[in-house]
């Protein structure tokens, strides 16, 4: 035997045998695990810099809500459906949704961003977690961050005074919040895989995202727009959204809840369906 082979027979000799009684790790159809770390991550991830992620929106809520208390008072003159009602109790469910479409967007959008900026995107392309489980976990985080901050807006507005927040109806409130943080969850993942860079993310917030909130009836009544405008905002599905949300606060909508929950229902599918299939092709995520 020469050198080099009597070498390697040695070598392999100091190799310890492996340990036959650790049992293998079996996954199944649903890797349950990976999904609960991959969600605990995301939520983890905006929970570290909680000063900006919750506790900077609430703050922005809460001046929207203060300049505009200060600006009109109890003066706010509301028009057909609304005109009974103050004008800051009508403002604020607009705002706290305006509040969940923008942080479920921002939650899915940059970690993905970051993510692909950083080259660490293989750390949950690697494990064995499937399309639908990636889907699940990142828009798990998306609506986690969505609906706390919707709570602690709420409760602030309410607390301080700036506005009444009863609850009429529940269903309304728990449908259209959830949905929406679903739908912008959903495109903000959509951004977040097609942006390659952080430039390309501002332009879909600034000229999709913001126009569509600010002009779906968040700061007024859509019906005293002139036509054809007023058509054009019942095409906006971010009016159906706040509409519903806000009838469940002051039992009152601009528009038809059944076709709301249809159109909000069919977004959230098709965008779910959408960013499966984005995870499952690897759409500028794998070489």
């Amino acid at each position: 035997m020469c050198g080099l082979h009597r070498l390697c027979a040695a070598g392999m000799k100091t190799i310890p045998p492996a340990d036959q009684s650790r049992p293998l790790r079996q996954y199944g159809a649903f890797n349950g695990l990976g999904l609960w770390t991959l969600y605990q991550r995301e939520v983890g991830r905006f929970l570290k810099v909680w000063m900006q992620t919750v506790f900077a929106p609430v703050v922005t809520t809460l001046l929207f809500m203060t300049v505009f208390k200060l600006a009109f008072g109890d003066r706010g003159q509301l028009t057909g459906d609304f005109e009974h009602l103050r004008y800051n109790d009508f403002l604020a469910p607009g705002l706290i949704m305006m509040a969940i479409l923008q942080n479920a967007f921002a939650n899915t959008s940059s970690s993905l961003v970051q993510a692909k900026f950083n080259s660490t995107h293989v750390d949950f392309l690697m494990p064995p977690l499937s399309p639908l489980e990636l889907t699940i976990a990142f828009l798990g985080g998306a609506v986690t961050r969505a609906l706390l901050i919707a709570l602690i807006c709420g409760l602030a507005i309410q607390l301080s005074g700036l506005a009444s927040l009863p609850v009429r109806h529940v269903w309304p409130i728990l449908w259209f919040s959830l949905s929406s943080a679903v739908i912008l969850g959903a495109v903000g993942i959509l951004g977040g895989i097609w942006a390659d860079k952080f430039d390309h993310l501002a332009a879909v917030t600034n000229f999709v995202i913001v126009p569509l909130t600010f002009l779906s009836g968040t700061f007024y009544d859509v019906k005293v727009m002139v036509e054809p405008f007023e058509t054009i905002a019942h095409l906006n599905p971010i009016f159906y959204m706040i509409d519903g949300y806000r009838y469940g606060h002051i039992g009152v909508a601009n528009g038809s809840l059944s076709t709301g929950v249809i159109y909000t229902g069919l977004l959230a599918i098709g965008s779910v369906f959408w960013v499966w299939a984005m995870f499952r092709n690897g759409y500028k995520l794998k070489s």
